[in-house]
């Protein structure tokens, strides 16, 4: 059976499972391919195992130090007027705090736990690019580990985890503090993206045979619609610090009000990523604790299909509500009302689930079982509920104009994030722990840990409402003893601490009792008598074969499929070609298309993140000349780690079982590499919509700084025109390159040759539309107008380096007979970036040359 049948098959066509034996040494070469490196070497790891346990285990390091931080600043808000620590060490403790448990530990723990399930909940051997991911990891430890510490040597930031402009201007913020939060953040949301592009490819492409996009797990459903809304979200807090930190730099004046900028824009940037971030972090605590409510309550989901359509409207309506954190700033009073009404319709897809998840339990077939993962469920109802009403409440303008900025609000994003978000975690902690460790948690223990944190929470961010309307702001050091705040604070301040007792409990159970699977089963063979795949038999290969997949709960709708797994009676019980490989499937019916072949264990991901994260911490400092050599090394870190990943289609076609033959290539649309490709496309397009949005904002707040004599400072037509048909040619000589590559096994010139003309015509292209701006008198440091356009510039550029290194790759993989018209993933990734950066480019020239000329 080819695999173009094996696509028109329906699941219950396929001649499975297959009760045959199997040889003896399938299992031992498979132990052997798929082994982690042992000793100091488990740091070239990429099984998504071990990556796993590394990312969870920082992100919550980062939760446990971003918590001692929060028990400081709860002790100096003890009592009144204390000194415990200096008001400027408190600034940089506060902001640190909230960077820390937003950006290195909510979004980097929900992601970790992407990759640590996502493989497992699919029943396949990997996530699809597993360096991509060890990479993350890896920039995200040393990049965030670093961050962390500048609070012991007086460079932490001081100017809140929301860094508002103008505060932040060199002028009020002189030093390296602030710089640090913009490139270790911006950097961290880079990696974020990386984690993204892994999971979205990974979850449309390499789910089992037979899982169509309506049997997926919901957890997989929301880490989807999760990493989507990273895409979308993130490349506007991205903008936002290329723009601050630009201006902190080389003075150009984007948020200075006097030279035409707007400390506003800095804001629209931020909480258009700000806000929908809370619901980044919300849906996929959502899914899991929608699986967890299943298993306890021993029947599927009540209202599945209206959890999935509540999940994409909670997605979809999040980037309608980010002027809800901007209600007092004097916008239009239209502008309030739509925003407001946005920030109550959010709550019913939030209130689909809620109400789903107590019906499940209600319509429970026995009795809805009680323990450890449960009861953090049962508490994270109840939190969140508390906060989602608070949250309709600030909704309303005339109720946010009275508690903005005070500790109502605090109290309000703490029920909803740490309800929300850190509830679901201690659950999945008890509830899958068993998947890689060889001994549970202990379920008294674990009982104690929930009602010290459950108690030590509410006790602590409760009377923060009274606090709040009694009028205490947040933000402050201290604060004076007659005003009716101190007896609150005080309670505050012992829940905190019987907060922090219940997660130190954890962590000693934690420690007494894990201890992490190297080789074969883990804990307890599903334990919790759950559906979903991830309990199945496992071991360092995933699955011993890769199951057919009919239903929603294949565990409880077949029942013999471990026993089936475990003897390889299902697809791709061996290693046909000798190495790492997984089965790509198509995106919306889950039908067998190609094997992908993935890479080991090796030390060029590593060496990439270090060096990569030394690069941008290093610009911080200023020290450029070392920052450019790390640079260097890193890129060529990448250039080998990313050398021998197509490996082209010498394997041929192989036997996956059930008389089904896959090929072991792919290229074109249906290529695991062509979708990353259109993803990173899909980031880079949001990156430039905020500037879009940018460029538009500053125009319409400053428009006599963009023409004080009536007309804008432009260079003449030529100018754009020439750099128009640059990069048209550019695009040309690409295209005409696709019919140059050689023949499988030959080396050609003139394809390479083409690559290199078309990098000239890109370079070229940027470098004269700068010159024209330049030749015309425009500075970017004379105004926002100048800073703004010149902007442009500097995005094509980033673009063009990219591509640039990408066709100088391309050139010398067809020189070495890599690359050639059939193994061709290489030449398809250029073409597809390229293609997006003429748009990009053209587009920027209408918009910064002929825009002002049809408005002036």
């Amino acid at each position: 059976m080819t695999h173009t049948q094996a696509n028109g098959r329906s699941p219950a066509a396929y001649d499975l499972p297959n009760p045959a034996p199997r040889p003896d040494g399938e299992v031992k070469e498979l132990l052997s391919i798929w082994a982690r490196p042992t000793g100091w070497k488990v740091i070239t790891a990429v099984n998504n195992t071990v990556i796993g346990i590394f990312y969870i285990g920082t992100a919550f390091l980062f939760f446990l130090l971003a918590g001692l931080l929060a028990l400081v600043m709860r002790t100096q808000l003890a009592v009144p007027e204390n000194d415990l620590i200096s008001q400027d060490l408190y600034n940089q403790i506060f902001t640190v705090h909230g960077t820390t448990m937003m950006f290195l530990f909510a979004v980097p723990a929900v992601e970790a736990l992407g990759v640590m399930l996502l493989p497992q909940m699919l029943a396949a051997r990997d996530l699809p690019f597993p360096r991509l991911s060890a990479f993350a990891v890896w920039a995200y430890v040393v990049g965030g580990l670093v961050f962390f510490s500048t609070v012991f040597y007086d460079l932490a930031p001081k100017g809140g985890w929301f860094m508002y402009a103008p505060l932040t201007l060199k002028e009020f913020s002189p030093g390296d503090n602030a710089d640090f939060w913009l490139l270790g953040i911006g950097f961290i949301e880079i990696s974020a993206i990386a984690g993204a592009v892994e999971i979205v490819v990974g979850t449309l492409k390499t789910r089992p045979p037979g899982m169509s996009l309506a049997k997926m797990p919901i957890f997989a459903w929301a880490m989807l619609i999760f990493a989507a809304m990273i895409i979308f979200a993130f490349p506007a807090v991205i903008l936002g610090t290329m723009l601050l930190e630009i201006e902190r730099s080389f003075g150009w004046p984007f948020f200075s009000a006097d030279q035409g900028g707007d400390p506003l824009l800095w804001q629209h940037l931020f909480w258009f990523f700000g806000h929908p971030e809370v619901y980044i972090i919300f849906l996929p605590a959502a899914g899991l604790v929608s699986m967890i409510v299943s298993t306890m309550a021993r029947r599927p989901l009540v209202g599945h299909d209206l959890i999935v359509v509540a999940l994409i409207g909670t997605g979809f309506f999040s980037f309608g509500l980010w002027v809800h954190h901007m209600f007092t700033t004097g916008i239009p009073s239209l502008s309030l009302a739509f925003f407001s009404a946005a920030s109550m319709a959010v709550a019913i897809p939030s209130g689909i689930q809620v109400f789903s998840w107590i019906a499940t339990i209600a319509a429970s077939k026995e009795r809805f079982r009680i323990n450890p993962p449960s009861l953090f469920v049962l508490g994270f109802l109840f939190i969140f509920t508390v906060g989602g009403l608070t949250g309709i409440m600030v909704a309303l303008v005339p109720v946010d104009f009275q508690v903005h900025d005070s500790y109502f609000v605090v109290a309000h994003f703490h029920y909803v994030l740490i309800g929300g978000m850190v509830f679901p975690l201690f659950a999945t902690f008890y509830y899958w722990l068993p998947m890689v460790s060889r001994n549970m948690l202990s379920e008294r223990v674990g009982r104690w840990v929930f009602w010290l944190m459950f108690i030590g929470f509410n006790v602590t961010f409760f009377p923060m409402h009274i606090t709040g309307l009694r009028g205490m702001p947040r933000r402050v050091w201290t604060y004076p003893g007659d005003v009716g705040w101190d007896a609150l604070n005080m309670i505050s301040t012992v829940g905190a601490y019987i907060f922090a007792a219940g997660v130190a409990l954890f962590v000693v159970d934690l420690a007494r009792r894990f201890r992490p699977v190297i080789t074969g089963s883990a804990g307890p063979d599903n334990p919790w008598d759950a559906s979903t795949l991830e309990w199945l038999p496992n071991d360092v290969y995933s699955t011993r074969s890769i199951p057919l997949v009919t239903s929603r709960d294949p565990l409880w709708d077949q029942p013999n499929l471990p026993e089936e797994v475990e003897k390889g009676h299902h697809f791709l019980p061996n290693a046909p070609t000798g190495g790492r490989e997984t089965i790509v499937t198509s995106a919306i019916e889950g039908r067998p298309q190609y094997i992908i072949r993935m890479p080991g264990p090796g030390f060029a991901h590593v060496i990439a993140a270090i060096f990569t994260a030394a690069f941008f911490l290093l610009l911080t400092i200023k020290a450029v000349t070392m920052a450019v050599i790390c640079s260097v090394i890193a890129i060529g870190a990448m250039l080998v780690w990313t050398w021998g990943l197509d490996k082209g289609p010498g394997a041929g076609e192989v036997d996956i079982g059930a008389g089904v033959k896959l090929p072991t290539y792919m290229s074109g649309p249906s290529s695991h590499a062509w979708w990353a490709t259109v993803v990173l496309v899909l980031v880079a397009g949001s990156l430039y919509l905020a500037y879009v949005f940018s460029y538009l904002y500053l125009w319409v707040v400053s428009p006599e700084v963009w023409a004080p004599d009536g007309s804008p400072s432009l260079p003449g037509v030529v100018w754009p025109w020439t750099s128009a048909g640059l990069v048209l040619a550019g695009g040309i000589s690409l295209m005409t390159a696709n019919s140059f590559l050689p023949e499988p096994g030959q080396r050609g010139v003139a394809a390479p040759l083409l690559f290199v003309l078309t990098a000239v015509c890109l370079v070229a292209a940027v470098a004269t539309n700068l010159w024209g701006h330049w030749q015309s008198g425009l500075r970017p440091t004379e105004n926002a107008y100048g800073a703004i356009v010149y902007m442009a510039g500097v995005l094509d550029g980033q673009l063009a380096f990219a591509l640039v290194m990408m066709l100088a790759v391309a050139a010398v993989r067809c020189l070495a007979g890599r690359l050639d018209n059939i193994r061709r993933v290489s030449y398809e990734n250029v073409a597809l970036l390229f293609g997006y950066a003429l748009l990009q480019m053209l587009f920027g020239l209408l918009l910064v040359h002929g825009f002002p000329r049809v408005m002036s």
